[in-house]
């Protein structure tokens, strides 16, 4: 997911438009090369991240290195993409070459603290009482927390409003599934699209099916339970009423917004990264949350990096590694990266009411932030991509046809048993 942004935007836009690669593995493009870690050098920290789109000339930059000129020292960035970073991290613990700091993708942070090979915010003397706790749980393993969030995004429902308006939807009044399903039935039957969404089989159609399944009432420790069925019966039903399109089974998310720009539809799952692009269409745009089964705002999963140090030899290099995490993660730190990468939500109630006195217009996001929940929460870690890989799958398989739900959905848990037994 390699982007770039269309036009400069305002401080008070800039929250969250665009796109990110921090939500799902494997969704950002190319790597800027490799990186030695520091070694003896007092004065130069090294720091690795996800964001090769932003290059030495970038806002982006600018910021990582006045968190190191406010720590006194140079901070050398090195940009891979999402998988490749985590890989690095995991060579680069083994030879004994780690930087100071990484920013990682969330679903990842357990999987580098099971190894070893990060220290704990509590060995660093860092407060994180005042985050989000349903945000800082990707960063928890076995009580100990490892990283802290930069920020955060999540998915929502984009809609036409002017679709909505010729069909006489009014968007207040989808507050459940069998209301969204209402929804649908009138945009199709006066003639427009319905709902497009990623079911596509990465880590992204996990990524927007977890909605559906968490908002349900289902868990990731039983994928084949009545509530992960009806949640699954609910997009293949749509798929057969022809209120979402067969092309769902292959989308990307960037796909859907495509989709969505053409005006033919009423709804998209997206995320938080699409504010400035929604603004942009040819036709009105609205948002709505996402609804649970029985009313309510369903837990969506949270995107977005967490900022870990890793371990090192030389432990004098601790303190300065400390001010430039704090850097990051101060109240005013949260608003100056959401205001510089136009998608992220701070992670803490003061940063979010800071961020709404500018913006007003992105209280819908802020809620479905607070509402969202980490996809290796509930002490999952490292087995949540083996469940994630069985839960996509049985989308895959339900949404072709060549399963039940049901199904699929037992094929799923049998393997995801197999997979982290």
């Amino acid at each position: 997911m390699h982007h770039t942004r269309r036009k400069p935007v305002t401080l008070v836009t800039a929250v969250l438009g665009t796109a990110t690669l921090a939500l799902v593995g494997a969704c950002s493009s190319g790597g800027a090369g490799g990186g030695q870690a520091s070694g003896g050098d007092s004065t130069t920290y090294t720091w690795w991240d996800p964001y090769p789109q932003h290059d030495a000339s970038s806002d982006w930059e600018a910021r990582v290195q006045q968190c190191g000129e406010e720590a006194g020292v140079t901070i050398q960035r090195t940009a891979y993409d999402t998988t490749a970073l985590t890989n690095q991290a995991l060579l680069s613990a083994q030879e004994g070459t780690s930087p100071d700091v990484i920013l990682l993708d969330n679903p990842a942070v357990s999987t580098l603290a099971e190894t070893g090979m990060l220290t704990t915010m509590d060995e660093f003397g860092l407060d994180t009482a005042d985050v989000d706790a349903n945000l800082l749980d990707a960063g928890v393993v076995d009580g100990e927390t490892y990283g802290i969030p930069i920020g955060a995004n999540t998915l929502a429902l984009y809609y036409n409003k002017e679709i909505l308006d010729a069909a006489g939807v009014d968007p207040a009044s989808i507050t459940d599934w069998a209301s969204l399903t209402a929804a649908l039935e009138a945009v199709t039957g006066a003639g427009h699209k319905g709902i497009t969404f990623a079911g596509i089989g990465t880590e992204e159609g996990s990524f927007q099916f977890l909605p559906w399944f968490w908002g349900a009432g289902a868990d990731l420790t039983q994928l084949d339970s009545p509530e992960a069925v009806e949640a699954l019966e609910l997009w293949k039903g749509w798929l057969d009423a022809g209120y979402a399109p067969n092309s769902v089974i292959q989308n990307s998310q960037n796909t859907t917004w495509e989709e969505f720009l053409t005006g033919d539809f009423a709804f998209v799952e997206n995320g938080t990264w699409q504010v400035n692009s929604a603004a942009e269409a040819d036709f009105e745009t609205g948002v709505v949350q996402l609804p649970a089964k029985d009313g309510g705002v369903a837990p969506a999963p949270t995107g977005g990096e967490f900022i870990v140090a890793p371990v090192q030899s030389d432990e004098g290099r601790y303190e300065v590694t400390r001010q430039i995490v704090e850097c990051m993660t101060t109240p005013e730190g949260f608003v100056e990266t959401a205001n510089t990468f136009a998608y992220y939500v701070p992670p803490t109630e003061e940063g979010q009411e800071q961020l709404l006195a500018e913006s007003p217009e992105l209280e819908t996001w802020v809620e479905a932030v607070r509402s969202a929940k980490g996809r290796t929460s509930d002490n999952l870690g490292t087995d949540y991509p083996k469940i994630s890989e069985a839960l996509w799958t049985a989308v895959q398989n339900a949404l072709s046809g060549s399963a039940t739900p049901q199904e699929a959905l037992s094929a799923a848990q049998a393997d995801a048993e197999a997979a982290t037994s």
